[in-house]
């Protein structure tokens, strides 16, 4: 029994860490994503606060309205990210779930499979002394 053991057990080492490393890349994904829409909104903040200063310039707006809209961007800018990351939040919870009716471990699992084949082999370190 024991034989089995230790020729099973680099494979499952193996297949835990392609796990992990698929599950990393396709979270990493996402957080580029993620960082790509943020950087997008961003310059589109950038770009309404030029064009509402060359409008104050040219006198086609009053610097107080400048200031109003320059705010209601920035805020609605605010919301947007709470918005984005909320939706991350939830893909990546998506993705866990995903992964349990697929049967394949998430890292949480894989970590605590970690934990007790480190418990397991110190157990039988002990029994053998």
């Amino acid at each position: 029994m024991e034989n089995v053991a230790e020729q099973v057990n680099p494979q499952i080492e193996e297949a835990k860490e392609v796990i992990a490393e698929e599950q990393s890349k396709v979270q990493e994904a996402l957080h580029r994503v993620v960082l790509a829409a943020l950087g997008t909104v961003g310059l589109v903040q950038d770009e309404v606060e030029h064009f509402v200063n060359k409008a104050v310039e040219r006198g086609q707006m009053a610097e107080k309205e400048a200031r109003k809209t320059v705010h209601d961007v920035s805020e609605k800018r605010k919301g947007a990210e709470k918005q984005v990351d909320k939706r991350f939040k939830e893909v990546d919870k998506r993705f866990e779930e995903m992964l349990t009716k697929l049967n394949i471990p998430t890292k949480n699992d894989i970590s605590a499979l970690n934990e007790k084949i480190s418990d397991l082999t110190k157990k039988v370190e002990e029994l053998k002394n």
